[in-house]
């Protein structure tokens, strides 16, 4: 299974605005028009909890698009969940996609936050990273990983320029070591 993590960020790599989590308060329009066109293409998106919970107003469920919530405690969102379109889990990254695939899933849109991403680039799963870098510098706010021994190498695909303020859409592959 291809798995592809896809964030908007701050030049300096910030994917909450200080303790804003909804990125509709500072991405681009542009930058909202090509992720819900990722949303749209893909029938299978993860996330963390904490986006879930920022972005829950916005999601809206459709039958043969599955999205899955990783969560320490999915007992708590029982009740929310929509089978085969809205589903809770801790299950470990290498857990779930390996689950997914079982069911027929080719590609795993990884859509945040800083957590899923860490533990996704800690047990090796993350094949492409597509960011689009927003012409802001925030002084606080989380980064596009946590703080914790990584060393990921990116090989970049392509740039592309959505907007005349700047905006970057730049797509990366993960180089494998070995």
């Amino acid at each position: 299974m291809k798995v592809v993590l896809a964030v908007v960020s701050s030049l300096n790599g910030k994917i909450t605005k200080g303790e804003i989590t909804n990125v509709r308060s500072w991405a681009s329009k542009e930058d909202l028009k090509y992720f819900s066109s990722l949303i749209k293409k893909n029938n299978l998106i993860v996330m963390g909890r904490e986006t879930y919970e920022a972005a829950r107003s916005v999601i809206k469920l459709i039958p043969g698009k599955q999205r899955i919530v990783l969560t320490r405690n999915p007992e708590r969102f029982k009740p929310s969940e929509v089978k085969g379109q809205l589903e809770f889990t801790n299950d470990s990254p290498t857990q779930l996609v390996k689950r997914m695939e079982a069911n027929g899933y080719k590609t795993m849109l990884l859509v945040g936050g800083s957590t899923i991403s860490t533990l996704f680039f800690q047990q090796n799963i993350i094949d492409e990273v597509w960011i689009t870098l927003e012409p802001n510098i925030f002084g606080k706010g989380k980064g596009l990983v946590e703080e914790t021994d990584l060393d990921v190498s990116l090989q970049l695909n392509s740039i592309k320029k959505l907007n005349k303020s700047g905006t970057l859409l730049l797509k990366y592959s993960v180089v494998r070591s070995g």
